[in-house]
C-alpha cells in the first residue's frame, strides 16, 4: 500500500511539474503593447515600431507571396506561430514585438514588466543577433547580407533610465 501511495505521488509531482513548466504563453499583439510603451517618458517604442519596415513587412509582399508560408514566417509574426497560441495578434502586424520579444501574455502586466528577471521568468526573450539572423539570412530571395551591429543600431528602442 506504501508503494502505491508513493507511486501516486510522483505521478501527480511529475504532472504537476510539467503542467507548470510546459506552459505555453500567447501571443497578444501589438496594441497590447502600445497600451505602455508609446509614451515618450517610457521610450515611445510603439511609435518607433509603427514607423519602421518591421511593421510595414506584410506590404513588401505581393500577389501570392502574402499566403506563401515560407514568406509569411518573416514578414509577419503569424507566420511563424502555432495557432493555438495566438489570442489577438494578426497578420498585417507585420514583423511585431513578439517577434523578437516572445509571446506577451505572460509577462504583459505592470507588475511583472517592472521586473526584466519577472519578465524573462514570464516568457520576455531579450533579442540578441541569432534572434534576428532567424530572418535576415540566406533564404531569403532578398538578402544582401546582414550587419547585426549596423542594423541594431537602426531599431534599439531602450526604455530610459529613471533620473
Amino acid at each position: 500500500m506504501y508503494i502505491k501511495s508513493l507511486l501516486f505521488a510522483c505521478f501527480l509531482l511529475f504532472l504537476g511539474g510539467n503542467y507548470v513548466t510546459a506552459q505555453d504563453y500567447e501571443y497578444i499583439g501589438a496594441a497590447k503593447c502600445k497600451m505602455c510603451h508609446n509614451k515618450p517618458a517610457t521610450g515611445a517604442q510603439y511609435k518607433q515600431w509603427a514607423d519602421s519596415k518591421h511593421a510595414k513587412a506584410m506590404e513588401s509582399l505581393k500577389g501570392d507571396e502574402k499566403n506563401d508560408p515560407k514568406c509569411l514566417k518573416c514578414h509577419s509574426t503569424v507566420g511563424h506561430v502555432d495557432e493555438d497560441l495566438i489570442a489577438s495578434l494578426k497578420v498585417e502586424e507585420g514583423v511585431s514585438c513578439e517577434s523578437c520579444h516572445g509571446p506577451g501574455s505572460g509577462y504583459k502586466a505592470k507588475s511583472v514588466m517592472i521586473s526584466r528577471e519577472k519578465s524573462i521568468a514570464k516568457g520576455l526573450i531579450i533579442p540578441d543577433e541569432s534572434t534576428c539572423t532567424a530572418c535576415h539570412n540566406e533564404e531569403s530571395p532578398h538578402f544582401k547580407g546582414f550587419n547585426y551591429e549596423e542594423y541594431l543600431a537602426k531599431v534599439i528602442h531602450p526604455v530610459p533610465e529613471k533620473e
